[in-house]
């Protein structure tokens, strides 16, 4: 019979050690046609120890445990999520305890392995021939980390089937040994190679522990992942936080990963409004970034691939975070627009001044705020994290200033992302980062009392979109070609309403102002009629029933075109009479289309009664026009 001693233990440490080798190391330098080749001769030695341990001191490890049996010494075992239970019958640091996790680090092993190379039945398998093996003994530090990697592994394996709620009951019960052992022994524990290393190479408590922390940062990463799939993102949410937090706390992260994902949560705070969180994510995510280097220059890329590839990471990665900030000022700004505009989504003064004067109690509730914040707290980049923060508010803006200080922030962070993110190869990026540009300069227009700086803000997002709407080809790019050309067509209509605004002002505008009221007007005209013929049919024919998705935006658009074209300025009664004809009909289209199809009505409910209105009024009007031409002649 084999024993545990002396040269044959050493023989199996190094077989295990070996193993670890292949799977950890060797396998990434496997030849794509053998792309498992390391992987398979771990196996084979993993399963060599798994027969050792079965044949080694079998029948004293069976009276041990019949002795332990009728001693009666077991505990009760705590839910599994409905994958095990029974009675523990071995303390976890008796002979036969020791013995089934040596067995069980092993199944755990040979589990991931066949997971690793795709086979994912005999993975499972082997995962629960492990937990059956803990089954009979109480969680103690011997075990304790082998009970919640089996499990985090289950979890991940039912998560990549879609078999969320499965996943998460092996999760919670992972998280649930955690946090009972940390309160009732919290020392560190054995970690699943110390079964098979020799005494000389084992690692001390500190490393013990760090390993273990590491094991449950990996549950709460997990978990994090199963409740977004879930759709409980709040919980999500905590988790994430949760992982981040550790990491930096055991410095247990890789730079750039660990700043996309704090910069990934801030996404989350932005969607609750948790403009402080947020902030702090983000500020974080930059310092942290900053951890990995700085970005190779352009020469060295050239001359070395490590150096190109290491340039194209970094430059990548922090233009993602750079977008993430673009959101955080542009969800700022907007949000605190909702609160100050009225009923016609003017700025509401009276509101305003209500709200400037609540603020004398703002630095107390700043403080108070910070302090029930969700914040990192690490005392190495604490300092370097509140220096970001001070750069830009996360208290929503109230007045221009603000406003502006966050606007300018979110443009140097556009042109941060731009720099990655070309035309050239990141099409879609790069035209959703001019979008958020536009949408910079449309809500900081709504803070901007004096109409002609509102008009030139709203130039400025003509002078961004147009351009990129003329070259983008709607072959290929249909929905983005829309959605621009939709923008457009409201910039030029918002212009020509500021620009009306002024010549009201006026007693009597001149042919410069005409002119300009008249292009501003043809213009939204033109790109509201391109977002209306992007919906014909190959053959030009216009959807008798509209898409959902394309229901308001076209009803919406063919109202605004009636508007506008009993908005141009003529004193040609003939270009009058065309202009009102064209007016009736774009009118005419949405109360047709409406009486047609009952359920469209309460998508343009205002627009509706207006159309229904005008289509009433216009024909009066176009008479009395064709009297006048008549008796001209």
């Amino acid at each position: 019979m084999a024993s545990l001693g002396g040269r044959d233990w050493r023989a199996v440490c190094g077989k295990f050690a070996r193993a670890q080798e292949l799977s950890e190391k060797e396998s990434r330098k496997d030849p794509e046609n053998e792309p498992f080749r390391s992987k398979y001769e771990a196996r084979e030695l993993l399963k060599e120890i798994y027969c050792f341990l079965k044949n080694v001191d079998t029948d004293e490890s069976d009276e041990e445990g019949q002795g332990e049996e009728e001693d009666g010494q077991c505990e009760q075992s705590e839910s599994d999520g409905g994958e095990g239970g029974g009675r523990r019958t071995h303390p976890g640091d008796s002979r036969a305890g020791l013995r089934a996790a040596k067995l069980g680090v092993i199944e755990y092993y040979l589990g991931v392995n066949h997971i690793e190379t795709e086979e994912l039945s005999a993975g499972e398998e082997h995962l629960m021939s492990c937990m059956k093996l803990l089954e009979k003994c109480a969680v103690t530090r011997e075990n304790v980390s082998l009970h919640i990697q089996a499990r985090n592994q289950l979890g991940i394996l039912w998560a990549g089937r879609d078999e969320t709620e499965k996943a998460q009951g092996f999760l919670e019960t992972a998280k649930s040994i955690y946090v009972r052992y940390m309160k009732e022994d919290g020392q560190p524990p054995l970690d699943l190679v110390d079964f098979f290393v020799v005494e000389q190479e084992a690692p001390s408590q500190q490393e013990r522990m760090r390993r273990f922390e590491m094991v449950y940062t990996h549950t709460l990463y997990y978990l994090a992942q199963v409740y977004k799939n879930l759709e409980q993102y709040e919980k999500a949410g905590q988790y994430c936080h949760s992982t981040l937090q550790r990491q930096l706390k055991f410095s247990q992260f890789v730079p750039l990963e660990w700043a996309i994902n704090a910069a990934a949560l801030s996404q989350y705070y932005i969607t609750k409004t948790r403009y402080m969180e947020a902030r702090h994510c983000l500020a974080a995510a930059n310092v942290i970034a900053g951890l990995a280097g700085e970005v190779p220059s352009e020469a060295a890329a050239k001359e070395s691939e490590v150096e190109y590839e290491k340039r194209e990471q970094l430059r990548q990665k922090r233009a993602e975070i750079a977008r993430c900030w673009i959101k955080y000022c542009r969800n700022l700004l907007e949000d605190a627009k909702k609160l100050l505009e009225d009923n016609i989504g003017e700025l509401d003064l009276d509101r305003q001044e209500e709200l400037l004067r609540a603020r004398r109690d703002e630095e107390e509730e700043k403080e108070r705020g910070r302090k029930s914040a969700v914040l990192f707290d690490s005392s190495d980049t604490f300092d370097s994290i509140c220096r970001q923060e001070e750069k830009v508010s996360c208290v929503l803006p109230l007045i221009f200033e603000e406003a502006s200080a966050i606007f300018l922030v979110g443009q140097g962070y556009v042109a941060q992302a731009k720099e990655y993110f070309e035309m050239d190869g990141h099409v879609t990026d790069h035209i959703e980062i001019l979008q958020d540009h536009s949408a910079l300069f449309k809500v900081l227009a709504f803070f901007e009392e004096r109409l002609e700086r509102r008009c030139k803000m709203h130039k400025r997002r003509v002078d961004i979109l147009e351009p990129i709407c003329k070259d983008l080809n709607p072959q290929y790019y249909l929905l983005i070609c829309r959605q621009l050309q939709f923008e457009l067509a409201e910039t030029f209509n918002e212009m020509m309403d500021l620009k009306l605004a002024v010549a009201d002002k006026q007693d009597q505008p001149d042919a410069h102002t005409i002119k300009k009221l008249n292009h501003l007007c043809t213009s939204s005209i033109k790109y509201y009629q391109m977002f209306l013929d992007s919906i014909r049919s190959p053959e030009g024919k216009f959807p008798e029933k509209l898409e959902d998705d394309l229901l308001r935006p076209a009803l919406a658009a063919k109202f605004r075109v009636a508007r506008l074209q009993s908005k141009i300025i003529t004193t040609n009664l003939n270009a009058q009479l065309e202009n009102l004809n064209h007016s009736l009909e774009s009118y005419s289209f949405v109360v047709q289309y409406c009486e047609e199809n009952p359920e469209a009505k309460k998508a343009v409910e205002t627009e509706l009664e207006l159309s229904e209105e005008m289509a009433s009024l216009l024909p009066m009007k176009i008479n009395r026009i064709k009297s006048k031409i008549a008796s001209s002649n």
